[in-house]
Formats: structure tokens, sequence, C-alpha cells
């Protein structure tokens, strides 16, 4: 079976759409044509030298990382610079570079669900959950045309509801108005009342989408000054959204937890390091996968007997520890990300596409004194 760049990007960004990604992230296709086929892809957590030579190596056609390459100040990929030696290389190579970032960690199944089953937690939700920025939308629309419209709308972005698409509500009534001189009527004529059998077409659609929406809404309805309505919803919790929280199976300590993470999680040079009181009892467990300490306030207001995560900084966590928190593990960046990776490549076996994991570690602090 022959799989485009095309489809496999398409597929990546279902399961972690790019509208997830924070406002100053870079995700996405970042080099590779599209119309080229993909057969073999290699999934990292950082976009190294040694992750392009083993892709090439491996005759990949497709990268697929979850750290940017390019996102700091990058205003050149000359080949003398040390990123856009990588990218030169890529593009020689016949080889395509994707990224899954703040996308992937906010994404559900994503970055922080794979490390949460990693440690065996159960029923998790969304530690910072993404609100739910929705828009209603109510046309009127002769009935004849409320389907076009409907497809127009959903095509636009509308009607999605969780795992659904094309989600409406339509009822049949009767609406009525009166051309003025100067209007050019689909139906009716200027200066008399007409009365016509009209769709009221209801669905939602993300506030993001407006524009979109009304541009496809106006397109594809007959009348020249449609009548609608947009109803921004209330902001409710979302089922996406960074890091996750959930229970352990049977309560534990501190101490035999660390254990246990110690012994389920990739391994990296430095290990993995505790704080809080060995013997504290531990059942309620939030995790974000990566540098996590800035959701410290959300593990505290879930509940959590402690955090997993990486990149703790000293003064947040003894603060918190003080101010009578959760205990810390903190695991490092690279090690609370990698899980993704197999996550990712499980995506691409439907394709076809045989992708394969960097499972050497990748964390620049590769040496423990």
């Amino acid at each position: 079976m022959t799989v485009t760049l095309e489809r496999v990007v398409e597929t990546l960004a279902t399961a972690y759409p790019p509208r997830l990604a924070e406002s100053w992230d870079s995700v996405g296709l970042v080099c590779g044509e599209p119309a080229e086929t993909v057969e073999r892809a290699l999934v990292c957590v950082d976009v190294t030298p040694a992750v392009v030579e083993r892709a090439l190596a491996e005759g990949c056609q497709l990268v697929i990382a979850h750290h940017p390459l390019l996102l700091r100040g990058v205003d050149t990929v000359a080949a003398t610079t040390p990123k856009g030696a990588l990218i030169h290389a890529l593009i020689r190579g016949g080889c395509a570079l994707y990224t899954a970032h703040t996308n992937a960690d906010s994404a559900r199944p994503g970055v922080s669900d794979a490390l949460a089953e990693l440690v065996g937690l159960r029923e998790t939700i969304a530690l910072q959950p993404i609100p739910s920025r929705l828009d209603k939308w109510v046309v009127m629309a002769p009935v004849d045309a409320a389907e076009p419209v409907r497809t127009a709308m959903f095509a636009a972005g509308a009607g999605e509801i969780g795992d659904y698409r094309h989600c409406a509500w339509t009822v049949v009534g009767t609406g009525q108005f009166e051309p003025l001189p100067g209007a050019k009527p689909a139906i009716g004529e200027v200066g008399g009342l007409t009365e016509v059998r009209e769709a009221r077409v209801e669905m939602v659609a993300p506030r993001a989408a407006r524009a979109a929406v009304l541009a496809a809404l106006r397109a594809a309805h007959p009348y020249e000054e449609p009548a609608f309505d947009v109803l921004e919803l209330a902001e409710l919790p979302g089922d996406v959204g960074l890091g996750r929280v959930g229970e352990l199976a049977a309560p534990t300590t501190l101490r035999d937890f660390v254990r246990f993470a110690a012994d389920r999680l990739p391994k990296s040079a430095w290990g993995i390091r505790a704080a809080g009181d060995p013997d504290r009892r531990v059942v309620r467990v939030a995790v974000c996968g990566g540098a996590g300490d800035s959701l410290i306030g959300a593990a505290v207001a879930a509940g959590a007997d402690v955090y997993l995560t990486g990149d703790l900084r000293h003064h947040l966590v003894d603060e918190a520890l003080r101010a009578g928190g959760p205990a810390f593990v903190d695991a490092g960046h690279w090690a609370t990300e990698f899980p993704w990776c197999a996550q990712a490549a499980s995506l691409l076996a439907p394709l076809g596409v045989d992708a394969q994991v960097f499972t050497e570690p990748t964390d620049p602090f590769g040496l423990h004194g």
C-alpha cells in the first residue's frame, strides 16, 4: 500500500490537532514534499545529529519529533548552522520532518497519557484542562438549501463534538421577510411580504473558526442576507489539556512509588529524584511529561499526593512543600516524554508505515558524577 506524506500528516494532525498547540509553539510539517511516499519513519523526542544519521541510514522518509527543531528566533537554515545542517541533511536524503509538541502534550491520548499509563494511573483527567471555547450557530435557510449550508459549515470546522463530526440539529418552520428597495431577493419580490418554509439549523463550532464558518455560510446560503445567530457558549473544562491526574490501583508510599517509577521509566544518566516524606501515603498521582513545574498549582488543586514530572526547580518545590503541597518526583525531561514515542509510532501502523522509535537517550545531560 502506497502512503503519501500528506496522508501521514493528516493522521498525525487528527491525533494531535495543531489547534491545541500553545500560541508560541511551532508544530506540523517542517520540511518534506506532501506528495512523496512514506514507507519508513523514525520517532524521537529531539532531532539530534544521531537521530538524523539513523533515519538516513535506515532509509526513512520521515522523522517525527516531539521537540521542534526550529523554534527560538530562527532566521536562517544555512548549512553552516547546527540546525540548518540537519535540515539540509534531511532534504538531501529525501527525509521529511514533522513536529508534534504542545499539541501532543494536550491531546488525548498524548504525552502525559503515555506517562500516566506507564506508572499505572487509572481514570485520568486533564490536570490543566483546556476550556471549551465554542460558538453555537443558528441558521435559517430554505428547506432545500439546508443541506448545502450544513455541508459548507462542516467543511469550515463546525459540527465537531468530541469524537463525532457532522453534528447538527434541524427543525422546519415558517420564516417571513419583506425585501426593501435596493434588495435583490432570491425568493419573493421587493415590497411584498414573503413566507417561506425554512429549516432552522443548529451546530457548534470553535470560536477560532468563526471567520471561516461565517464565510462558508454566506457562500453556501442562497439569501442575499442570511438570517443567523452566533452565541458564545459558557467555557467548561474540556477533556484535553496539559498533564493528567488519576489514582493508583492500590495505595503505596512515596518511597515505593519512586522505586516503581524508576523501574518503569526509561533510564537516563541522572535517574530520578524525589522530595517529600518517604513514608507519605500515595494514591492520587499527577503527571506531566517534560518541564512541568508551571503546573504545581494545578497538582495542588487536584489533590495529588505526588506530582511526577521533569525539570523541577529548587525554590518552587521547596515553597510548595512548605505550604503543604504534594510530594514531588523529578524523572527528567526526556525520560517523561519518551513513552510518547511508541504511542506516536503506533498511529502509523494502520497506514502500512514501518515506524521505529529512536531509543537512545537524547537528554543533553548524559553524564552523572
